[in-house]
């Protein structure tokens, strides 16, 4: 995932503002056990009563309560309380620092009065007790509720302290319902955050996820753009639109659940561990125990399911090769009456990405309950646990219930990274696919001061010594070949099957480049001419065909979009495509399907020739693009186009002797080899191979 980084760039602003907003969301949903615990510890048990420090006090409450503090105490005491009206003490302002501090001071003093009578009998009972046994008796207090935490020594204390609350007139019952109703306030403002953040930052994470493969397939389209013959060798139709594809779509799910989560989960894993440790530092253990069974369980099934993961995405390849290959020869399968093998073929590559992806579910299937499993027992453990230390009075029953919700937050969080981390091998093997397509440089690059045709240029096209070898292949398939194809001249190459008549071809617009040797154009090294400018002035006609979905006249103008109504007409004309084109209702505004399916094979070459003819270049390559055509067509059709095209360089490849009878020039092949050159009655004369291949079509007389 490392090697497509880059590409999140654009989103990095984005990207921050949603980790800003999951730390929002895990400090509110970190926040809601303790809101949760405060209601059951203080609104529920202590009946609303959050502190043993209450902010009035009765004058003879007070001062029973100090005479069982010890001086230091005392003096702490009555610094922070006044005497006021009506014989009651107020306490200043404190800060919840201080209060925490006197707490366990005022609790031990509320404990030890609580079994006094109230009012002034009980200072005058205390007064009669020497100070000698008061202070034993404070000792006693201390070493009794020495065990007992500040906040369980609050709990204890809370009984008398709300009884001092009804004795100075307050409503016991709505000081309780009061707490409960503005700490479930507080909640419920935790939980709209926490909403709130969470809608965003899925908003932001879609966002980012579907921009980054928006980019990527374009990054991806771009760069095979840019391919040449080399780099379709080495990666297959069926792999790049799986990488494009399937691919790209494992990256986008992933990055959502990486924006997602990733970054929660820390956060809440964390914070939890922090939180929960702070209700009950000695129940650390149970935190540990689950965080190691599953990370073992994780271990395992990583170790499972990763390996799978690769070899899902390499059936995934040949599961799309297999349904393209049949697609695209349909015709072909029918015709041999093959389609039961090809079924078989289809079942056998589908089968085995059909068990290897029941593999993979079935391990995950098997983990969530696992998981599920160690999550309630986890449960039933801290509740045991923490039931023992409530009887012990080490624990409040919030403090239990908050110390599960935070446990339950860490093993979800320890659980989300989990599932990460089992679904990013599968994105990495992916993400790995898509950057070799990106990483693959052009074999094939445009040189850095990139020289310029002039206007004068012409078509000449000159062979210099080129020998061409395929890229891993041990022999050269073109050796020592030279000529020149001049403007306004015919040259044809003709030749055996196999012998590198298109491999010729398609070394002039560089779709490979020559191994030795040179080519000129212009009298220029088109290896020092930008890719853009060279292609400009060419016309290229394939050997197959090739339509696109539109119609017949935005695939004619695809060669040149601001071509005239005019020039179209011509070209279709001269391609002898104008009367099938006049026979179609709608004309050139005929729809043609992916393909060129709804046309004929003659058709589609012709209307290949006509695209070609439309950009009226100074170079027209046509490699064996007449095969389809009738002798009347291809004979009419090559006299249009000695005419139309007579100041440009015509290079015609083909097998048909009577195609290239009437060429200025003919070049033969013979095992990528030049075995004559010269002009049709030449060559019968002087070439053995061009003889050979002559009289295999046609009879002397037609030679003649």
């Amino acid at each position: 995932m490392t090697r497509l980084a880059r590409y999140l760039k654009p989103y990095l602003w984005a990207l921050l503002l949603a980790v800003a907003l999951l730390f929002l969301q895990a400090n509110a949903d970190l926040a809601l056990p303790d809101y949760m615990s405060r209601i059951v510890n203080v609104g529920i048990q202590q009946g609303g009563v959050e502190n043993a420090v209450p902010p009035a006090v009765r004058a003879s409450t007070l001062e029973t309560l100090l005479l069982f503090l010890p001086e230091d105490e005392a003096r702490q005491v009555t610094a922070v309380y006044s005497r006021g009206e009506d014989a009651v003490y107020e306490r200043a302002d404190l800060s919840a620092q201080e209060i925490a501090t006197l707490n366990p001071v005022m609790a031990k003093a509320w404990l030890a009065v609580s079994g006094l009578p109230e009012g002034a009998d009980a200072a005058l009972i205390v007064g009669m007790i020497p100070q000698q046994i008061r202070v034993q008796i404070a000792a006693t207090v201390a070493e009794r509720f020495e065990a007992m935490g500040p906040t369980m020594l609050v709990q204890a204390a809370a009984g008398p302290v709300k009884a001092e609350y009804e004795a100075l007139g307050t409503d016991g019952a709505k000081l309780q319902s009061r707490y409960i109703l503005r700490t479930g306030g507080m909640m419920l403002l935790l939980t709209l955050v926490s909403v709130a953040s969470t809608i965003l930052v899925g908003y932001l994470a879609a966002r980012i996820a579907a921009g980054l493969s928006r980019d990527l397939r374009a990054a991806v389209f771009e760069r095979v753009q840019r391919f040449s013959g080399q780099e379709f060798d080495r990666f297959s139709t069926a792999s790049l639109i799986t990488r494009s594809t399937n691919d790209i779509m494992q990256i986008q799910l992933v990055t959502v659940m990486l924006v997602r989560m990733v970054f929660y989960a820390p956060i809440i894993g964390v914070g939890g561990v922090i939180r929960a440790i702070g209700k009950s530092s000695s129940m650390w253990w149970v935190i540990a125990v689950a965080v190691g069974v599953l990370s073992v369980l994780v271990l395992v099934v990583y170790k499972i399911a990763v390996p799978r993961f690769k070899i899902m995405q390499k059936l995934m390849d040949a599961l799309n090769r297999v349904s393209r290959e049949s697609l695209a020869g349909m015709m072909v399968i029918r015709a041999f009456a093959m389609q039961g093998h090809e079924e078989r073929r289809f079942d056998t590559t589908n089968t085995e990405l059909t068990d290897t992806t029941l593999f993979v579910n079935r391990v995950m299937v098997v983990l969530m309950p696992v998981m599920m499993f160690i999550m309630n027992g986890l449960s039933l453990l801290i509740i045991w646990v923490g039931a023992k230390q409530v009887e012990a009075s080490a624990m409040q029953v919030g403090d239990v219930m908050a110390f599960l919700q935070y446990t339950m937050q860490i093993v979800f969080a320890f659980l989300m990274l989990s599932m990460m981390f089992i679904m990013l091998p599968r994105a990495a093997v992916s993400a790995d696919r898509v950057a070799e397509v990106l990483e693959s440089e052009p074999t094939i690059r445009d040189p850095k001061e990139p020289q310029k045709f002039t206007e004068d240029s012409d078509g000449t096209v000159e062979f210099r010594d080129v020998c061409f070898r395929y890229p891993g292949a041990e022999e050269d398939v073109l050796h020592d070949i030279s000529f020149i194809a001049r403007p306004g001249q015919t040259t044809a190459i003709i030749g055996a099957t196999g012998s590198g008549k298109s491999t010729i071809v398609n070394l002039i617009p560089r779709f490979y480049d020559v191994t030795a040797g040179s080519i000129t154009v212009a009298g220029r090294d088109i290896r020092t001419i930008s890719q853009h400018d060279l292609r400009e002035r060419i016309g290229y006609v394939p050997q197959k065909a090739s339509l696109f979905s539109g119609t017949i006249a935005s695939n004619l103008r695809y060669a040149d979009e601001d071509a005239s109504d005019e020039t179209v007409a011509a070209a279709s004309r001269i391609a002898q495509a104008d009367e099938f084109i006049r026979q179609r209702p709608e004309g050139l505004e005929a729809a043609i399907s992916q393909g060129g399916a709804n046309v004929s094979g003659g058709q589609k070459q012709r209307l290949s020739i006509a695209r070609a003819l439309v950009k009226k270049p100074p170079v027209y390559l046509f490699d064996d693009s007449f095969s389809a055509l009738d002798f009347k067509t291809d004979a009419a059709l090559r006299r249009e186009l000695r005419s139309y095209a007579a100041e440009s360089t015509r290079i015609i490849v083909t097998q048909r002797v009577a195609t290239v009878k009437g060429a200025d020039q003919i070049i033969v092949l013979d095992d990528g080899r030049i075995a004559g050159r010269g002009t049709h009655a030449e060559l019968m004369e002087t070439c053995e191979t061009y003889r050979e291949i002559a009289l295999s079509q046609l009879t002397r007389e037609e030679l003649a």
